[in-house]
């Protein structure tokens, strides 16, 4: 079983930056598909980013050309780098993990991202 944790949460003004780390534990992910996927109050979760084994990455439209997923595999450590934040990104951000050939079975606690206007 994999353990992931989030941090690099926080509260930011709109337009600002936050770096989400994702530090896992139990296995080595390097194949592992990586993803981050997001909740806001009173919605579902939501896909925000993957990135699979050959840097290979996806993003919601929502997000995409603000953040940037990234991944350590010397370090078993996953990345999202947020830019040009906006409210509407307000939320708790979740990591998880996929093996190869199943779905996203490991999950975070997650980390809140707080963005005011």
């Amino acid at each position: 079983q994999v353990q992931l944790a989030e941090s690099g949460g926080g509260l930011v003004q709109a337009g600002g930056s936050l770096r989400l780390s994702c530090a896992a534990s139990g296995r080595t992910l390097s194949m592992y598909t990586m993803a981050w996927f997001r909740q806001a109050p009173g919605k579902g979760r939501e896909f925000v980013a993957r990135i699979i084994w050959n840097n290979l990455t996806a993003y919601a439209d929502s997000v995409k050309g603000r953040f940037t997923i990234s991944r350590d595999n010397a370090k078993n450590t996953l990345y999202l780098q947020m830019n040009s934040l906006k409210p509407e990104d307000t939320a708790v951000y979740y990591c998880t993990a996929a093996k190869p050939g199943s779905g996203y079975d490991d999950w975070g606690q997650g980390t809140q991202v707080t963005v005011s206007s």
